[in-house]
């Protein structure tokens, strides 16, 4: 007599393995999975004597309901909320996240997406901090992984990103079309493609707006640091840059920190605009204008895509770039002396 496992009874109603547990735990309905699949499914196994304690054997050989989310720096405002939205989700699936800090160290990084394997995770959310995806073509092999905020336009690896090009450039052309002409902007990593990215938009907003314009790059890091010495420096600039982009959020309170101190008026003599949408900026004096990215619907969406791969035993494929919008409050001012 053949031995009913639970992948050949997935085989026969052809659904997932994981699917197929669900149904035989009584959890179809909270899964949203179709009364027909559910009806199929209870069928075939009573016809074959497959039982739910089968079940649950199965998915501890298996599965263990647990993922990681390795970011660069959690207490990072933006990665915060990228973990928050991830562990919303995975709730939704009775899947435990764990969460993994790399310090922006790429060292760090490959030892705790391995040490997570190892540990028995079945799938991995990442936000890379280097700029090869070396080590991480052969995890990609191994485990379903996808890559969250950063990624590597080169590789085949899955990721959900923000079109940080696109931001980038639909908020420089606003500055441009208020008459400034000499941009302090201050990067992030220059090893990151999201700092390249945004960079780029910048620079093609210039070119497209076709007025002449010093476009002024300063600094290597997303860290309130690197703000605040990238300002300080690029505000003593002869002609004076007459509105600064912070580059991230935290990047932003740098930024503030160094006018303050040099008593710099937002915006009456330097306007001020930032990548990230932190609620804080609204209570800032004055309210920041800046470019939104929708950092809840890239953990949510992470989540469950790497879940439907869990499930299915596909390998992710997705490349997804979602569309930033800018929120304008009120530190850009107009200038009047464009040239």
């Amino acid at each position: 007599m053949r031995k009913i496992t639970l992948a050949y009874l997935a085989k026969i109603v052809g659904y997932s393995k994981t699917t197929v547990s669900r149904v035989l735990s009584g959890k179809g309905d909270k899964y949203r999975i179709s009364m027909d699949a559910q009806k199929l499914i209870m069928s075939v196994a009573e016809q074959e004597n497959f039982k739910p304690k089968t079940v649950a054997q199965s998915l501890r050989n298996k599965l263990s309901c647990s993922i990681a989310l390795v970011v660069p720096q959690i207490s990072n405002p933006f990665f915060a909320e990228l973990a928050s939205a991830t562990l919303a989700e995975a709730q939704k699936y009775d899947y435990s996240v764990m969460i993994l800090d790399t310090q922006e160290n790429v060292d760090l990084e490959e030892r705790e997406v391995r040490n997570a394997i190892k540990r028995g995770v079945d799938g991995i959310i990442l936000v890379p901090c280097g700029n090869d995806p070396g080590y991480l073509e052969d995890m990609a092999r191994q485990i379903p992984l996808i890559l969250a905020d950063r990624y590597f336009p080169s590789s085949s690896i899955s990721y959900i990103s923000t079109n940080n090009y696109d931001g980038a450039y639909q908020m420089m052309k606003h500055l441009l079309e208020q008459g400034h002409r000499d941009v302090l902007c201050i990067q992030g990593s220059t090893a990151s493609v999201t700092s390249k990215e945004r960079i780029r938009g910048c620079q093609q907003a210039v070119k497209d707006f076709g007025a002449k314009c010093n476009l002024h790059v300063k600094g290597n890091a997303y860290s309130v640091e690197n703000g605040y010495v990238g300002t300080r420096i690029g505000i003593t600039y002869q002609p004076r840059p007459t509105a600064v982009f912070a580059m991230s959020s935290t990047i932003l309170l740098g930024a503030v920190q160094a006018l303050t101190e040099q008593h710099v008026r937002v915006p009456e003599e330097m306007s001020l605009v930032s990548f990230d949408n932190n609620q804080y900026m609204d209570f800032l004096n004055p309210p920041i204008t800046r470019v939104s990215q929708p950092i809840t619907r890239i953990g949510q969406t992470a989540m469950k895509i790497l879940y439907d791969c869990i499930c299915s035993g596909r390998k992710p494929s997705s490349q997804i770039l979602m569309t930033p919008t800018i929120v304008k409050r009120n530190s850009v001012s107009q200038n009047s002396t464009k040239t």
